[in-house]
């Protein structure tokens, strides 16, 4: 039960649980049948599983040399080649469960999945690494509408609030090991602009994902509504991250902004 526990650790169930429950809730607003919903709601979760796991495999080395206590691979719990083994496992899980879905969905899962691998195993130390959370991010939308009984993209400013919230995510993240990430030679874009600098950037992506998602609505009563508090968590945020103020409430900021836009990405798909 100890490993069990420590590989579930190791899959960052957090976010994992988030961006699955946020798929189904696309996948249940845009009417896909009861099957097609489950599918693509275990295909996403062994995706994030996959991820998270390959996240501790390939940065062990990086997070035993800073402490990390909160990392099972780090502490010994389990070994690399397991959360490595895993990680490809669960890879390999959720693009079979795509294939029933169709093969547009499967090419995109593939690369929504290859994406968010990439960050792990090479640009999360460059310049480009926004790019694969813009990637699967945008497309995660388009995997859901792809997955219908008649599959069809989403409009270009669901796509667009799409990658602006994957934006936003990636330099929200980076906030919080700035100091570990720099102590080992981890040099992303976040690391490089620093973290008022990133702070600033979640912000105006929330912001503008909050305006996006308005256009698509057709600026109705609802994306009114969802605009005026996602304008104003952003305002909000902006004027804490300007000051150098980097506590609890910005990334409690951070969240709720993001929850909006979520709202508004759900009704969106809703109403299409």
């Amino acid at each position: 039960m100890g490993r069990i526990r420590s590989v579930a650790a190791s899959t960052h169930p957090g976010p994992a649980l988030a961006v699955t429950a946020i798929t189904v809730g696309l996948a249940i607003a845009n009417g896909l049948e009861w099957w097609r919903v489950l599918l693509l709601g275990a295909a996403m979760l062994a995706d994030q599983l996959s991820v998270g796991l390959s996240n501790d495999w390939i940065d062990a080395d990086r997070d035993r040399a800073v402490g990390r206590t909160d990392k099972p691979v780090a502490r010994g719990d389990i070994s690399p080649a397991l959360a490595r083994n895993l990680a490809f496992a669960f890879a390999l899980l959720a693009l079979a469960l795509t294939v029933p879905l169709g093969a547009t969905a499967l090419v995109v899962h593939t690369v929504v999945l290859a994406s968010a691998w990439s960050y792990n195993a090479l640009l999360k130390n460059s310049v480009l690494s926004p790019l694969p959370y813009l990637i699967s991010f945008g497309l995660l939308p388009a995997l859901v509408t792809l997955s219908a009984t008649e599959p069809a993209w989403p409009s270009g400013w669901v796509i667009a609030a799409g990658a602006l919230l994957g934006l936003a995510a990636h330099f929200a993240n980076v906030l919080p090991d700035l100091d570990d990430d720099r102590a080992t030679g981890i040099q992303g874009l976040g690391h490089r602009i620093g973290g008022r600098a990133s702070a600033v950037v979640a912000f105006v992506a929330l912001g503008a994902a909050s305006v996006s998602l308005a256009v698509e609505l057709g600026f109705s009563r609802v994306a009114l509504v969802g605009l005026a508090v996602g304008l104003a968590i952003a305002a909000w945020g902006l004027v804490l991250a300007l000051s150098g103020r980097f506590g609890r409430t910005l990334f409690r900021l951070v969240i709720a902004g993001a929850l909006v836009d979520v709202v508004l990405l759900v009704v969106a798909a809703a109403t299409s």
